[in-house]
């Protein structure tokens, strides 16, 4: 039968094949089809004969078409085909498609249908045939039957899809199924709908299979819906990340890990690479994503920002064209993320509204981690974005140079959370990718030596975490190490410092590189600059103390900061120690040739050799003999010769320049703790030791004998000895005055220097005592005739004022013996110290000087002080002592006798606590628990570990409550403001210890807000201070909108009304408010808390219309349903309502011109700002089936009646008040008027600065009526029957008072002209000076005019 049919099919007319064909009947046909293709013989001719027997314009040949169609395409389903028969037969089905009536067009869509959502496929190849017949079923013209309805092509098309959409898939099709819709024509509802569908089929197929599937939906997002494919794509894989994390924390789940972690991590390599391979084809794409990721970071949506949308934008960045927005849209999020956290943690307000965020900072991290899987595509955008980070949020330069980096804590501001990110970014990729180090390290290096000018401690902070990390993956990298040597000479001394600390570790595995920067310090060490000296003898320095010398004592009691992180790489063997005594006595050859240098070099060696000491004790004799020998030169060594020490020798002269050629104190001072420390750590060990040691102890106990001669002899040296009586010079603008200072100083330094010996030497004896005393008479007569002569308010001389020599562990054990010794035995020899009152208030004093030094730099001068553990130490035992002294001798009980002269001991050691609680929350913020405890000793040792930090807090807090009241119950005269404002500053540090949910701190916010209830001080700054405990206590607890509106009535009913004729009720609802305080003081305050609760409401509505956006784009995708009512509007409209009658209140009160005014018209212009905001956002709102909430139209109605009428009020106001004011100089004398031209032309300046808010104001009441009456349109609401339009802006010019007015300026101008004509005996210049100057005080008085 075939082959007749063939034969017929070659005839050249189809006549008699039709005829044939007809006789046969379809199923016999069919399965005659199905063995010839079965048997693989050539199907291809058999079906291309019946196809032209059968022609679609007979409905028969029609019926006969399909019935093959159903059968090829069930043949090929089967499988039982070979590929090329199966290829053969689609081929040509889909030639004949476009022949068949519309029709069966659909009825063959349908079948298709019907086998896709039934799940009779079985391998999928027929579905090449599917784009076709739907294709053709659009090309045809008029009505088709489609189920029930008659329809056109495209329209039956479309609800083919939709039915297809609405259908059931089997996940073994979805890939076919989405590729097969590329080859469709799709309007761009039904590629919503296609997506919608292949989207929702994610979840349902194995991982392996998603990048298939993301790639063909990437070529068939070209046609539209890009944005809702990549949503849709970074939902899902965010979705799975979050899955995968909750699995890996949850032990109990443990066996039902769904995905290995490795799997998850190379399925998203690959589906973020074919993302980032189509934007490069259609950068539609790219600017897709980038508006989406924008949108949701605006929204506050974390659920879009995830690691995997992260990562797909660290490696789009490598796409040159989005390089730039992809950093700054991650930039911008990264600081958005911690601005947020900010804004969170400083008002409970928000934290009771908004769930806390997710850390954009984790999620970056946790990108790094993950690119271990081979995401080579992700690790170049990692560092770049890491560098971006860290240069655009490091620290900037100061006035002085450098910012302190604050030690870890939420005390960071978002710019260095920021840098920190970059930095943690760096060194973890660093960590992870051998590839990419080299260039992090040249990066790194290449900031190092190129920023010199702008601080670049966070830089080298990465590089010391490098190389402690890893100092023997650095070897290869080696020659970039040795290149930045070659420009320490350079560098500022800082940044040499930081680096030769950061490559230390090098320097002990590699001998080259050590060997290489010697030979930079000896070259710098002569070199011209300062600077490069210096760097060199610190280079110096810090070799010494990291290269042990063999037999050192083991530095445990003496570790410091840079010590603990050699751990990794201190390679000690018997021979490196043996090498590196003779490679350190090498060091301390070029180090002695210092000592012939500058003053500034010589200063270094001596603050650096103490150091040295306790880290490599076997060079103590080299240290000792040095300094010893230096000390003989200005040392007078015959014993009865006064004074004992040859300051001349000390100054240099050249010419008229005098400057200090050898900073003796500091000589003595290091001499003084290298031999205390000798004598206590290497002497004992020493003991029962070798024969060689009596030579040692030789020169010891020479450097004790000249101690001791100097302390004798100084004390027996009067000022007159060394030239320094008052009646000496001290001027700084001679020769001789400079010398004087410079000796003043040397000598108060020794003086201090003394006292710490003899007090570590004394043994509580009471002639070192006396001693002591006689050295601190001396030290004090001149520092009192440095003050007198330096004269009122100037700094004193020689800025010893600004820092002493002695030590901070000697202060506090001084303080301690002095306030808190009660050993009998000691008690005699105390009471020679105690009774001096000048001594005591002096030892406060340093402990002052110490303290802020602390805080201003981070460290304190003298040995240890760059140790954060003995710092630490020394502050919690200052404290202490403090803290018992003020508590047990309060101010009001103290002695007149130790009042006088200045402020009491009691104040100084308030003061002193106040500024120890500051040091502590800045450097030492983890280890509060620990001061805390320090501070107070519990009887009951074994209860100490219940104790928290809040309870802790609370106990201190009452102690100083109690004080604060004391002090408050004191008549007014004898009120002391000074100690009122130490008190307040150092409850506020407390409080800030306490746990905001504990009832400690709910008493503390009742307790600071009775205290401004009930007590009236005039005092400004005290009134200040309490205000500002009270609201940072009510904002940690609850939202302070009624505080301000109750402070605002206070506030109106002391100063009284705009309107004069209006007595104002005075409410006195805080007594700390009165006539005194009112303006400025408590006003500004008010005024900047109001501030920032507009902020935290605009911070609100921006989240607000963030979610809306996103909540309509879901509605117009699924159901038009309405949204419920947002918690946060409630709250935001509550907080506008209550702000509104704070404004009210305040814009009514008759306050002064200046700043309150100024701060007021800023503030309402911000608060109309944010009305405006919010009435947008309710626009945005009604475009969804949402109206507009009742609170909102009452917010609206309060608004017209109760701020726009007194806004317009108070403008005038300001403007009567200012145009009152004399702002030109009257009168018409030219004489007169021509000195204060200048006070004229600045008060002309004052108005116009003052006057510029009220045009902002005015605009942004208008914009506010404007989009009220957009939202009244919208919503059918009329929200403006409340809003009264003002008239009091009419600009009209009015033209016969115009005429009246230049009528007199024009009789002014003759009356001037004829008193000209009468004067004489002037120059001709003067003449034609006043002429110039006279047209302008004219105008001024007519503008002035005008305004009033």
């Amino acid at each position: 039968m075939d082959q007749k049919i063939l034969s017929l099919a070659a005839e050249k007319t189809a006549d008699s094949l039709q005829a044939f064909l007809q006789t046969l009947k379809e199923e016999d046909l069919a399965n005659l089809l199905q063995n010839q293709a079965v048997k693989g013989r050539a199907v291809g001719a058999l079906l291309r004969a019946i196809f032209r027997g059968s022609p679609c314009s007979e409905e028969a040949g029609t019926l006969r078409r399909r019935k093959i169609y159903t059968r090829c395409m069930q043949l090929v389903e089967s499988g039982d085909l070979q590929k090329e028969t199966a290829s053969e037969i689609i081929g040509l089905l889909m030639l004949e498609v476009h022949c068949f009536p519309g029709p069966s067009l659909v009825e063959l869509a349908n079948e298709f249908i019907a086998a896709i959502t039934g799940g009779s496929l079985t391998n999928g190849k027929s579905l090449e045939l599917f784009p076709i017949i739907l294709t053709a079923l659009v090309t045809k013209k008029g009505k088709l039957v489609c189920g029930k309805d008659e329809l056109s092509g495209e329209e039956c098309k479309k609800q083919l899809i939709s039915t297809l959409c609405s259908g059931r898939w089997d996940r073994r099709y979805v890939i076919q199924l989405t590729s097969m819709f590329k080859d469709v024509p799709l309007t761009p509802e039904e590629i919503g709908l296609v997506m919608e569908k292949v989207l929702k089929m994610f979840s349902k197929l194995n991982l392996q299979e998603i990048p298939p599937l993301v790639y063909q939906l990437l070529i068939l997002s070209s046609k539209g819906s890009r944005g809702k494919v990549l949503e849709g794509i970074v939902a899902f894989f965010n979705e799975l990340d979050r899955q995968h994390r909750a699995e890996q924390s949850g032990d109990e789940l443990l066996d039902l890990i769904t995905v290995p972690s490795g799997e998850l991590r190379h399925v998203e390599g690959t589906v973020v690479l074919h993302v980032v391979f189509a934007m490069t084809l259609d950068c539609e794409l790219g600017r897709a994503l980038l508006k989406h990721l924008k949108a949701a970071q605006q929204g506050g949506f974390s659920n879009n920002i995830c690691p995997f949308s992260i990562t797909l934008l660290l490696s789009v960045a490598r796409i040159q064209r989005f390089e730039e927005q992809v950093f700054d849209l991650l930039k911008a999020s990264v600081f958005k993320s911690f601005k947020d956290l900010q804004l969170l943690q400083g008002s409970k307000f928000l934290q009771n509204l908004v769930p806390h965020p997710s850390c954009v900072s984790t999620m970056i991290l946790e990108v790094v981690k993950n690119s271990v899987h081979s995401w080579d595509h992700v690790i170049q955008g990692l560092v770049q974005f890491g560098f971006i980070l860290m240069d655009s949020y490091g620290p900037k330069k100061m006035g002085d140079g450098t910012a302190i980096e604050t030690s870890p804590g939420l005390s960071r501001t978002p710019n260095q959370h920021a840098c920190k990110l970059g930095g943690d970014i760096l060194l973890e990729t660093f960590k992870i990718h051998e590839l990419i180090r080299q260039e992090i390290l040249e990066q790194v290096f290449n900031r190092v030596v190129t920023r010199a000018s702008s601080p670049i401690s966070h830089f080298l902070e990465l590089l010391s975490n490098i190389i402690t990390y890893s100092p023997l993956v650095l070897q290869s990298c080696s020659s970039k190490v040795t290149e930045s040597f070659d420009y320490l000479s350079f560098l500022p001394l800082q940044t040499v410092q930081g680096l030769l600390k950061a490559v230390q570790p090098l320097l002990k595995v590699s001998m080259s590189m050590r060997d290489s920067l010697i030979l930079v310090l000896r070259k710098a060490m002569f070199a011209r600059q300062l600077d490069a000296r210096k760097s060199a003898v610190a280079g110096f320095l810090l070799l010494l103390k990291n290269f042990k010398v063999l037999g050192s004592l083991s530095s445990s009691q003496c570790s410091q900061a840079i010590g603990v992180s050699q751990v990794h790489v201190d390679v000690h063997s018997r021979y490196n120690a043996v090498a590196n005594e003779a490679f350190c006595l090498e060091i301390m050859d070029s180090l002695r040739r210092c000592l012939g240098q500058q003053a500034d070099v010589r200063l270094m060696l001596y603050e650096g050799f103490y150091d040295v000491l306790r880290r490599n004790s076997q060079l103590a004799n080299s240290i000792m003999q040095t300094l010893l020998s230096q000390l003989k030169q200005f040392y007078e060594a015959q014993a009865d010769v006064l004074p004992p020490l040859k300051l001349e020798a000390c100054i240099l002269t050249r010419g008229d320049q005098i400057s200090l050629q050898e900073p003796l104190d500091h000589l003595l001072c290091c001499i003084q703790h290298c031999l205390a420390w000798y004598k206590s750590k290497v002497m004992p060990a020493q003991q029962g030791g070798e024969e060689g040691e009596e030579e040692e102890e030789g020169f010891y106990q020479e450097l004790d004998d000249m101690l001791e001669s100097l302390t004798n002899r100084m004390i027996k040296s009067e000022l007159e000895d060394f030239e320094l009586d008052k009646s000496a010079d001290f001027s700084q603008s001679t020769g001789n005055g400079i010398k004087n200072n410079i000796c003043a100083s040397l000598v108060m330094g020794v003086c201090e220097v003394l006292m710490e010996y003899n007090f570590s030497i004394s043994n509580f004896s009471k002639n070192k005592f006396e001693d002591i005393l006689s050295l601190f008479t001396c030290y004090k007569k001149l520092s009192d005739i440095l003050a007198e002569k330096a004269g009122k308010g100037k700094a004193k001389a020689a800025g010893r004022a600004g820092d002493s020599l002695l030590s901070m562990k000697f202060v506090s054990e001084l303080l301690t013996a002095l306030f808190r010794d009660s050993t009998q035995s000691h008690q005699e020899s105390l009471s020679v110290l105690r009774a001096s009152t000048e001594f005591l208030r002096y030892a406060v004093g340093v402990a002052l000087r110490k303290v802020q030094q602390l805080k201003e730099t981070g460290h304190v001068s003298g040995p240890d002080g760059q140790n954060p553990d003995k710092v630490f130490q020394s502050l919690c035992d200052i404290a202490r002592v403090l803290l018992w002294r003020y508590t047990s001798i309060p101010t009001s009980v103290e002695e007149p006798s130790r009042k006088e002269k200045g402020r009491s001991i009691s104040l100084l050691c308030l003061e002193g606590l106040q500024r120890v609680l500051g040091a502590v929350s800045l450097f030492f913020q983890p280890r509060v628990p620990q001061f805390l405890r320090a501070l107070d000793v519990p009887d009951n040792e074994e209860a100490e570990g219940e104790v928290t930090v809040t309870q802790r807090a609370a106990f201190q807090i009452r102690q100083f409550q109690r004080s604060l009241l004391n002090l408050l119950s004191s008549p007014e005269e004898e009120f002391n403001s000074k100690e009122a404002l130490l008190l307040v500053s150092v409850l506020a540090s407390l409080a800030r210890l306490l746990e905001p949910t504990s009832p400690q701190f709910v008493q503390m916010l009742s307790w600071t807000a009775k205290i401004c209830k009930e007590n009236s001080r005039e005092d400004a700054s005290f009134c200040k201070g309490l205000m500002n405990l009270l609201f940072s206590l009510h904002v940690a607890h609850k939202s302070p909108v009624s505080l301000l509106r109750d402070l605002s009535q206070d506030i109106h009913g002391h100063l009284g009304d705009i309107d004069e004729d209006v007595e104002v009720e005075k409410t006195n609802h805080y007594a700390v408010v009165n006539l005194r305080t009112a303006a400025p003081t408590v006003c500004l305050l008010v005024l900047s808390q109001a501030e920032k609760v507009l902020e935290e409401v605009d911070w609100l509505i921006t989240r607000l219309k963030g979610q809306v956006s996103q909540e309509t784009e879901s509605e117009e995708a699924s159901s038009q349903a309405a949204p419920p009512s947002h918690p946060a509007e409630k709250a935001v409209i509550m907080q506008l309502g209550t702000l509104l009658t704070f404004f009210h209140e305040l814009v009514q009160t008759a306050l002064p011109s200046g700043s309150c005014v100024d701060t007021l018209l800023k503030d309402l212009c911000k608060m109309y700002t944010i009305l405006t905001a919010l009435v947008k956002y309710y626009l945005q709102v009604c475009r969804s089936a949402r109206g507009i909430p009742k609170i909102m139209e009452k917010l609206v109605k309060l608004s017209g009646s109760h701020l726009t009428p007194v806004c317009y009020s108070f403008i005038s106001y300001v403007q009567n008040k200012r145009s009152r004011s004399p702002q030109c100089p009257g009168g018409r004398k030219k004489k007169q008027q021509q000195q204060p031209t200048a006070a004229g032309a600045v008060a002309m300046a004052r108005v116009l600065r003052e006057t510029k808010p009220i045009p902002n104001l005015i605009f942004a009441i208008e914009q506010y009526e404007k989009f009220l009456i957009f939202l009244s349109k919208r919503s059918k609401v009329n929200l403006m029957q409340h809003i009264k339009l003002s008239t009091s802006r009419d600009f009209k010019i009015k033209g016969n008072v115009l005429d009246m007015l230049l009528r007199e300026e024009e009789e002014e101008e003759e009356e001037e002209e004829e008193e000209d004509a009468d004067e004489n005996g002037e120059a001709a210049a003067s003449e034609h000076g006043d002429q110039d100057k006279e047209p302008a005080k004219k105008k001024r008085r007519k503008e002035t005019k005008c305004l009033s």
